[in-house]
């Protein structure tokens, strides 16, 4: 695995999907998440003004924070979003266009996939990592194990779902890392005043992951 990149999302093992309402709030999320030691962030289209919010990270945080855009689903999109600081790129669906404009610029394509025959398409298209979306309504860790027993080869990130309590079964099955919401950013949270319950929430995700790598490098 000589892609930096990728070297940073398997270590830290998540990727915090941020859909926030405003910048304010944006802001105060990444801040409670790096408090807690999770620096990668990805910034979804869904965010009012996220080009303008990648840009902001990226001037705030620098190399501190592995930005990445999400819910993009074409090529000017991927584009606007690597011109933004992007390093990373996040699909909901599988889209060639999204891709080859991705690996154009030497960044990361994660695009979305689920079924057998998409998850295949979207490996040969040139995905980094597959997003298996949403995964938890296919019966979560059991599914992502099903799809890598014929395909073992593939690096998987399951998106929905994904919670403190199967985080772990997520990573047994073969998880290269976890896309995570709600459950940890915890736009609540941020309005009721309390990012610690974000930073307290990363740390804790971070034990559980530490804790895997652990056993698996005794198991090696």
């Amino acid at each position: 695995m000589s892609n930096p990149i990728a070297e940073i999302i398997e270590r830290v093992g998540l990727i915090p999907v941020l859909r926030a309402k405003n910048s304010k709030q944006a802001h105060a999320v990444v801040q409670a998440m790096i408090a807690g030691g999770v620096t990668v962030v990805e910034v979804t289209m869904t965010v009012p003004g996220a080009i303008d919010l990648l840009k902001e990270l990226k001037n705030e945080y620098g190399s501190k924070l592995l930005l990445g855009s999400g819910t993009v689903t074409s090529a000017s999109e991927a584009q606007a979003t690597i011109n933004a600081g992007a390093e990373f790129v996040v699909s909901p669906s599988l889209h060639t266009e999204v891709i080859n404009t991705t690996k154009t610029n030497g960044k990361l394509s994660i695009p979305g996939a689920l079924t057998p025959t998409e998850v295949i398409t979207a490996w040969r298209a040139g995905a980094d990592y597959v997003k298996i979306f949403p995964c938890s309504a296919m019966g979560g860790a059991s599914y992502l194990k099903s799809l890598l027993a014929p395909f073992p080869f593939l690096k998987l990130i399951p998106t929905g779902g994904v919670t403190l309590e199967t985080a772990a079964s997520f990573i047994g099955a073969g998880a290269r890392a976890l896309g995570v919401g709600s459950d940890l950013v915890n736009l609540a949270a941020i309005d009721a005043g309390h990012p610690e319950t974000i930073t307290d929430t990363a740390r804790a995700y971070l034990k559980i992951l530490a804790g895997l790598h652990e056993k698996s490098d005794t198991n090696h």
